[in-house]
């Protein structure tokens, strides 16, 4: 029998998070508080930029922006923000997103596997993926409970299980 295999990816769905900053653009023109503040998100290539009159309003928009993910299904780990930049008279936070695993945090995760994994499962980095191959499929799936439990700092999803 061949062997049984799923590839470790780290990817965000880029219409999910077109649809949650539109979401948060909506509720920022509509919420009481943030009338009169110039407050705004938007796309700017392919970062996000976040922008208000205070550092206070402009977390507050990251914040919501953020809840908007989480109901999305995106993990946060794949958001990277920075800190409030004073530009003017305004305050501006540019966030981007982290796609694909690089070949450190893959390293990582093999080793866990190596180390703490079940028998006869294989890793191997294949650019910014990571394939894990073994005769078993229950061990495939130990595998998965096992990276599920662990806590990385950066967000996997498990594609192309066969």
């Amino acid at each position: 029998m061949a062997d049984s295999s799923f590839d470790i990816v780290s990817k965000v769905e880029r219409q999910e998070v077109d649809n949650a900053l539109n979401q948060a653009a909506k509720e920022i023109s509509q919420r009481y508080d943030f009338k009169g503040v110039d407050a705004s998100i938007a796309w700017s290539g392919e970062r996000i930029e976040m922008r208000a009159n205070s550092e206070e309003r402009v977390k507050a928009v990251l914040d919501i922006f953020q809840s908007k993910l989480i109901k999305r299904g995106i993990s946060l780990k794949a958001l990277d923000a920075g800190e409030p930049q004073a530009s003017g008279k305004e305050y501006r936070i540019s966030a981007s997103l982290q796609e694909g695993i690089s070949q450190e945090n893959a390293k990582k995760v093999a080793k866990v596997i190596r180390d703490e994994g079940p028998k006869g499962v294989k890793a191997q980095v294949q650019g910014d993926e990571l394939r894990v191959t073994s005769k078993s499929r229950d061990s495939l799936q130990e595998v998965i409970a096992l990276l599920k439990g662990k806590d990385f700092d950066f967000a996997l999803q498990y594609v192309n299980f066969r």
